[in-house]
């Protein structure tokens, strides 16, 4: 059994109190209406307001028979860098683009990139591959109607998706140069590593996951499909560069380690950050948690520069 007491540090388990205080542990024992209240309410909660200097706009993407939100935060200035496609977490269940708004709009002032948030079809209502097509949706409307860059990112299961659609647009005239994964989840093996030394951790236990894996697919999870777990493709080459950053106290953090290690025996780019102490969701942390703080100012210093162009590992 895992030591979390000298693993975590009093900055964090009092973060994870106040979630605790919003969202139970036992949040994935109620009907997903009342997951989807109790997880929007705390979103509210530790909502941190917009940096000065950005312009924000909701509008919608897709076709007249399937439109998909999506909302666009710009920097003031100069021309942005780059377009960042952002994929929100929540297990595929809950979450939009109201959970993520402050974390978005930060990203947005402190990279100086055109940042795009996509609020994909949630399960159970839509299984997979839904979330996947819209990701790809967006991927495709980023690419034929901007002429930015693009940079994949995303946090848990929108990390899954920005990684899905990297493996996917490879080859594509306007592949991504980059992707920012943020504790994602990947589909590694679940009879080691973290699933292992953290299958009960705080804020997320391999039981959530096993949960949401099994909403997600409506039952048996396909096999062998890297548009749902990305970590199960043949092929790892003509990725684009890549930065993982995980949390060491998460069930999760081995998929960011097994994904660097793939890319990297492909002959690719990859950098794996795995934070110490830290836990799945810290990213509502970030003004509260000085670990959490300095994970996301990693967050944003790997973004800026896969926008640029740059490698700095």
């Amino acid at each position: 059994m895992t030591d979390y007491t000298t693993l975590i540090d009093a900055e964090t388990w009092a973060f994870i109190e106040r979630t605790n205080s919003f969202y139970p542990p036992d949040t994935v024992d109620y009907g997903i209406d009342r997951q989807r209240a109790i997880y929007d309410r705390m979103c509210r909660e530790f909502h941190a307001g917009y940096p000065d200097g950005i312009a924000v706009e909701t509008t919608a993407i897709g076709t007249a028979t399937h439109r998909i939100p999506i909302r666009i935060y710009r920097p003031g200035g100069n021309e942005p860098a780059a377009l960042v496609l952002y994929f929100h977490g929540g297990g595929f269940v809950v979450g939009g683009l109201e959970s993520h708004d402050d974390v978005c709009a930060e990203l947005c002032r402190r990279t100086g990139c055109m940042v795009v948030s996509v609020d994909y079809r949630l399960v159970p209502e839509h299984v997979h591959p839904a979330a996947f097509d819209d990701a790809m949706t967006a991927f495709r409307w980023a690419a034929d109607t901007q002429s930015l860059p693009i940079v994949l990112a995303g946090d848990s299961a929108g990390g899954n998706l920005a990684a899905a659609v990297a493996h996917s647009s490879r080859g594509h005239l306007r592949a991504p140069v980059g992707q920012v994964l943020i504790y994602p989840g990947l589909g590694g093996d679940h009879t080691k590593g973290s699933y292992v030394t953290h299958a009960e951790a705080p804020m997320l236990s391999v039981r959530d996951i096993e949960f949401y894996r099994k909403e997600r697919f409506g039952g048996e999870e396909p096999a062998g499909d890297a548009s749902a777990a990305p970590l199960h493709d043949a092929d790892f080459s003509g990725l684009p560069p890549t930065a993982i950053v995980t949390a060491e106290c998460d069930p999760l953090s081995s998929d960011g380690e097994a994904y660097r290690d793939a890319i990297l025996s492909a002959g690719g780019k990859a950098v794996w950050f795995e934070e110490k102490g830290l836990v799945h969701g810290y990213l509502r942390a970030r003004h509260t948690v000085g670990r959490a703080r300095e994970s996301f100012s990693r967050i944003v210093e790997a973004t800026a520069a896969l926008a640029k162009g740059e490698w700095p590992y």
